[in-house]
């Protein structure tokens, strides 16, 4: 027969299976995320053009998000840019995009279909204007452009929002002082190469991966968009006061540009979303986006400049409260 434990060996028994399964208590929760359910489901991102940064960006992004939550499926569309990622978003079309800040904001003032339902995540990096022209051609300026054929992006891109304000802005009247063709980057640099377009405006993250090819198969160079434009695109109101004097430099494009930097037109990227988005999965899919800064920034050069302490200022979006929690997490 087993002989009964002595009162004070019980209790020192008991104590010590106590701290056993409180040790393994904390072992579990080391190693097990409990309470950090993973979001699930499917969610879908409009990117932009095959070689536009906007796509780069999203795939890359899509491979950080499969990391970080494995459970959520992320579906990415392609688009003409940021005046139709704007109206996808706001519509119900899709659930995230990347859209430059002076679309967003004219979507907004046109009181379009979901404008109030926009809400901003993070300001990422500036898209640099391009107008971009053989070397051996005449045009020193935007106004240079009159009677030429240039190509100002497909109706629904954010480039074509931007090349027509600027074109006013230079005192032209983008619909009869040129003759505007609607292509985007995907088949510009090749018309302009044939000799079928005299310039087209781009607008996108440094470098774009179509002008880097272009520029090392052709002699082209940038037109330079002065300081003076600038102050005259304020004057417009409206949207065109998120555009702001920038220098493209010299390495962006180094075999168009020999050495040379240029003065252009810039605007913030906003990640964004709808208000009704949920607030786990947007925390989440932010923290993703800052985290991921590094690794998506060594393909795509453009991410590198995604900066934690301007993140947050999404203007004209208000902040998602999901994004807003993940910003609070952080704070110091």
């Amino acid at each position: 027969m087993f002989q009964a434990l002595p009162r004070i060996g019980r209790r020192r028994a008991l104590l010590g299976s106590a701290a056993a399964l409180a040790v393994c208590g904390l072992l579990l929760w080391w190693l097990l995320p409990l309470g950090e359910e993973t979001p699930g489901g499917t969610v879908t991102f409009s990117t932009g053009t095959p070689t536009g940064v906007y796509q780069k960006y999203g795939i890359l992004l899509q491979q950080a998000i499969a990391k970080d939550m494995p459970k959520l499926d992320v579906r990415l569309l392609d688009s003409d840019g940021s005046q139709e990622n704007v109206r996808r978003v706001a519509t119900g079309e899709a659930d995230f995009t990347i859209a430059a800040a002076d679309a967003v904001e004219s979507y907004k003032l046109e009181k379009k279909p979901g404008a109030d339902r926009l809400r901003g995540c993070a300001r990422l990096y500036d898209d640099y204007v391009h107008l971009v022209v053989p070397r051996s051609s005449p045009v020193r300026s935007v106004a240079d452009l009159k009677g030429r054929r240039v190509a100002v992006g497909p109706t629904g891109s954010g480039v074509r929002l931007i090349a027509e304000n600027v074109l006013k802005a230079a005192g032209l009247d983008p619909e009869k002082d040129i003759a505007p063709l609607s292509d985007g980057i995907g088949t510009m640099p090749r018309l302009l190469q044939q000799h079928k377009i005299d310039a087209f405006f781009w607008s996108g993250g440094l470098p774009t991966g179509a002008v880097t090819g272009l520029s090392q198969r052709a002699a082209i160079r940038l037109v330079p968009i002065g300081g003076d434009l600038v102050a005259k695109l304020h004057a417009q109101g409206g949207a065109s006061r998120y555009y702001r004097a920038a220098v493209m430099p010299a390495d962006a494009y180094p075999d168009s540009e020999q050495g040379s930097s240029v003065q252009t037109v810039a605007v913030a990227n906003l990640l964004m979303t709808r208000q009704d988005m949920d607030a786990d999965l947007t925390e989440k899919l932010t923290r993703t986006v800052i985290d991921s800064r590094d690794r998506i920034g060594a393909r795509v050069h453009a991410a590198q400049l995604v900066d934690l302490r301007t993140a947050i200022y999404t203007d004209p979006l208000d902040l998602h409260e999901g994004a807003r929690r993940y910003y609070r997490s952080i704070k110091p």
